[in-house]
């Protein structure tokens, strides 16, 4: 059966509103993540419900007809989606941290890329890759990896760092490579299958690779702390780093909160094998699902409240961010993350050997919050970069980019 958009995409671009189509669209969504699985990418009747409930628009400028909801109203929309389907809601939240570049481009270029209804990039993390400058724009060079949502995107993008014509790095003041971010049709590069993984199999995050490309200039950005868009809205005060930290944080809050449910359904039928209770009726299994819930809700409430005074104070202060709040929305994602993580598998291994089937719907939510946490965003490093700020150290690796 197709999938039905919740409504158009150009009715009402309020938070609340968005998160009313991911709740309608969402046991459609459910209903298609066998497919999703199998298929290893996101099924074109999927894809076009997204495009039609605006999905893909949520952090693109309103100057190109997007929704450019705030990072505290964001959130919720992609955990909603979560809670049907991870890798759904995993390509949502790298498909719209990437349309924030749109802030940056000329306008005619940002409408180009991301304009029309299959206005989808995809990237990956900066890999080995060269950006050799020439005349008028770049000639690149390499492969990056972990581009999801590759499948459905009709750009790509590079963060490389650039070298002069003779070869040698491009320096910032302080010694540092300049990076920046090439955009390029997917039409003009290689793609390898190479996304056979344990969870968030949907996503597509295949490998590619160009060769010689010639990049225009005006189809590239800065990748920095200091770039600065040209579009005057508050969302883009934020950085897509901050952004993505927050919305993959809102991935697996979705996912925890899918496990939730579904084991408090679960525990009120389930007699384990020797006991003679369900295990609602179990005190430890109360003690579990109490904790699993404290992890989730004080979590998601630390992220969303972050981000709305993060937001509020922007406001106040020139529309920017403060390195204190960088730390903070770091720090309140990676630690919802962790949080979503092990109350999924606190519940999974309370559910005993039911939860091992891929008929019920444990598997391959526990499959996933596991990917999810091995990703960047999830790192337990953070930790350590937030702890040596708070304690007056000089961070050792970066916070944040463009």
């Amino acid at each position: 059966m197709p999938l039905r958009s919740a409504q158009r995409a150009n009715e009402t671009t309020t938070g609340a509103s968005y998160l009313e189509r991911a709740r309608t669209l969402g046991p459609e969504l459910a209903a298609a993540a066998a497919m999703i699985e199998q298929r290893r990418e996101l099924p074109e009747p999927v894809v076009a419900a997204l495009i039609e409930a605006g999905f893909f628009r949520l952090l693109l400028p309103r100057s190109l007809g997007g929704a450019e909801l705030p990072p505290v109203e964001y959130v919720p929309v992609i955990e909603e989606i979560a809670r049907h389907d991870a890798s759904v809601a995993w390509c949502l939240g790298q498909a719209c941290g990437c349309s924030m570049t749109a802030a940056y481009l000329k306008p005619e270029i940002a409408s180009e890329i991301f304009g029309g209804p299959r206005g989808i990039v995809a990237w990956g993390p900066p890999g080995a890759g060269e950006a050799r400058a020439v005349p008028g724009g770049y000639r690149l060079t390499g492969s990056w990896g972990f581009a999801s949502g590759s499948h459905h995107a009709s750009w790509l993008g590079a963060h490389v760092a650039v070298s002069e014509a003779d070869g040698a790095p491009r320096l910032r003041p302080d010694g540092s490579p300049v990076l920046r971010t090439l955009l390029f049709p997917k039409s003009r590069v290689r793609m390898s299958d190479t996304w056979r993984v344990v969870g968030l199999r949907g996503t597509g995050s295949d490998t590619y690779t160009v060769d010689d490309l010639f990049v225009p200039e005006e189809y590239t950005v800065e990748r920095s702390a200091e770039a600065r868009p040209r579009e005057p809205g508050l969302l883009y005060a934020f950085s897509s780093s901050n952004v993505y930290s927050a919305g993959f944080a809102g991935v697996a809050l979705g996912v925890a909160r899918a496990v939730l449910d579904a084991f408090i359904e679960l525990a009120r039928d389930k007699i384990p094998r020797g006991a003679r209770r369900t295990l609602r009726d179990d005190n430890a299994v109360q003690s579990q699902v109490a904790q699993a819930e404290a992890r989730v809700g004080a979590a998601r409430a630390y992220l969303l409240r972050a981000l709305g005074d993060i937001g509020r104070e922007a406001e106040q202060n020139n529309r920017r961010l403060t390195p204190a709040h960088h730390t903070l929305i770091r720090l309140a994602s990676t630690w919802a993350i962790h949080q979503a993580k092990d109350a999924v598998d606190l519940l999974y291994h309370a559910a005993g050997a039911t939860a091992i089937f891929e008929q019920n719907p444990f598997e391959r939510r526990f499959r996933d919050i596991h990917t999810v946490i091995q990703q960047y965003q999830g790192r337990q490093a953070h930790f350590e970069t937030v702890g040596q700020i708070l304690l007056g150290l000089g961070p050792e690796s970066a916070m944040f980019t463009f």
